[in-house]
């Protein structure tokens, strides 16, 4: 089996056994990463914050992303740029009534009521969305690379971090060279602090 297939059936199984947890249990196991994800060193020291709005299954990260705006940090969303096929950043400061459904039916920042970030640099701290992640801090997307294209624009080393169930960590995530891994991964259960030279080398 080629890496591509072993990725599109771990990305296969991981979904469907998301997508199967009830309702309660699954805002509660968000409530739990929140409460971890907020006490990460480096989401309270950072500033900058970039993050993203769930979709699915996915761990609820609506809670975090408010509880960013009451820290007083800047909240930063992505935006796919269809044109591109890479994402662009925004500033936003009101997740109610800045956002709008886009690509993929995900909430998305609208250009019109939201500044766009130019300078990259000035990140500090990432929330990387995924399927599957690996204890070294492996990480399985979507298969479209959109994250993988964005840090690859990033010049200087902003924090890394993952929430994910504790049902998403496997392991043997096939790796290619253009993929990064994350620094920290935040699970209800445990705050996982990964072993990545890719993203600590300085």
């Amino acid at each position: 089996m080629t890496a591509q297939a072993m990725k599109q059936t771990l990305r296969q199984s991981i979904i469907a056994g998301r997508a199967a947890l009830p309702k309660e249990l699954h805002l509660g196991l968000s409530r739990e990463i929140t409460a971890r994800l907020l006490a990460l060193l480096p989401y309270r020291e950072a500033r900058t914050v970039l993050g993203y709005m769930h979709f699915g299954a996915e761990f609820v990260s609506e809670p975090w992303l408010q509880q960013v705006l009451l820290d007083g940090k800047r909240l930063l969303l992505p935006k796919v740029n269809t044109a591109t096929r890479e994402l662009d950043v925004y500033h936003v400061e009101d997740v109610d009534t800045q956002l709008a459904p886009g690509a993929y039916g995900i909430q998305e920042p609208q250009p019109e009521r939201c500044a766009r970030l130019e300078q990259l640099q000035e990140i500090d701290f990432i929330l990387l969305p995924g399927v599957a992640f690996g204890r070294n801090g492996a990480r399985l997307g979507y298969g479209g690379g959109f994250y993988d294209k964005l840090l690859a624009r990033t010049e200087h080393r902003p924090a890394l971090a993952a929430a994910a169930f504790a049902m998403q960590i496997v392991d043997g995530i096939p790796q290619e060279a253009t993929d990064r891994k994350v620094e920290w991964l935040v699970t209800e259960n445990e705050t996982i602090y990964c072993v990545a030279p890719d993203v600590r080398d300085t």
